[in-house]
């Protein structure tokens, strides 16, 4: 009769054992490739660097924008700048300027 309770405890003692480890794997594995886990974090990283690239190329392009923009305001007005752009709206040409007519291939 000693050996059946020896046995249930051995017994009991190793699921509790068995549960706990499953139970931890079970948090390990989805604190590694969880949503929020350490991969997660990773493509988050990556996303961030990708993003903060692109604004400082849209920052950059957004201050040349901003200067060709000052210069055609009245107080400070490029002549070449204004001439450009009302050639290029109006299609004209100047008649001291060369053009060359290319075929389309």
């Amino acid at each position: 009769m000693v050996s059946r309770p020896r046995l249930r405890s051995v017994v009991t003692a190793l699921c509790v054992y068995v549960l706990a480890s499953l139970m931890i794997g079970y948090f390990g594995v989805n604190a590694y490739t969880g949503n929020r886990g350490i991969n997660a974090r990773k493509d988050l990283d990556a996303q961030i660097a990708e993003l903060t690239a692109e604004l400082a190329e849209a920052k950059a392009e957004r201050e040349v924008w901003q200067r060709r923009v000052s210069l055609l305001k009245s107080e400070k007005l490029d002549p070449d700048l204004l001439d450009e752009r009302a050639r290029a709206l109006l299609n004209y040409v100047d008649r001291r300027d060369l053009v060359m007519i290319v075929k389309p291939r």
